[in-house]
């Protein structure tokens, strides 16, 4: 059996998941900066818990396809597109569990209507979880992008 034919898929489809949900917070973005803290402590709650455990679930998915994809592509050109692909998902993982995980789970321990007096201090929003997750993102649509071509390659 040829697993490129189950891998490949596998990886794309849970690359672009990974990507189109990062992306959904970049574009959210705006609207979540333009909340009054309570308001924007209580919606990335509401949030957050909605896209865990289904974002790492992804990410993690599409990593492996990716790494085990490079490990048993049948040709050069390939191999490197998905090996760069797993690494540039790799950095998406770093970034989520350094960045962007510990500011959700703090968040996650705040009362939205007792926030501590200097909420924004604390937490400047426009500045640290938004420029990360920006970051991020950008490292899973590069890797969808290495992907894609990689199938391009294979086709």
């Amino acid at each position: 059996m040829d697993w490129t034919h189950v891998l490949v898929p596998v990886a794309m489809v849970a690359n672009g998941m990974a990507a189109g949900g990062m992306m959904i917070a970049v574009l959210g973005s705006g609207l979540l900066l333009t909340l009054p803290p309570q308001r924007y402590v209580a919606l990335h709650q509401l949030l957050v818990t909605r896209f865990d455990p289904f974002m790492p679930a992804c990410i993690l998915t599409a990593l492996v396809a990716s790494a085990v994809s490079a490990a048993v592509a049948p040709v050069a050109p390939a191999t490197v597109l998905h090996a760069v692909a797993a690494v540039l998902l790799l950095v998406t993982v770093t970034i989520s569990l350094t960045k962007n995980v510990p500011i959700n789970n703090w968040l996650k321990t705040l009362d939205a209507n007792a926030l501590p007096p200097d909420f924004d201090r604390l937490l400047p929003r426009r500045v640290v979880w938004r420029n990360w997750n920006l970051v991020r993102t950008s490292t899973a649509l590069t890797a969808l992008a290495a992907n894609a071509v990689a199938v391009g390659v294979l086709l």
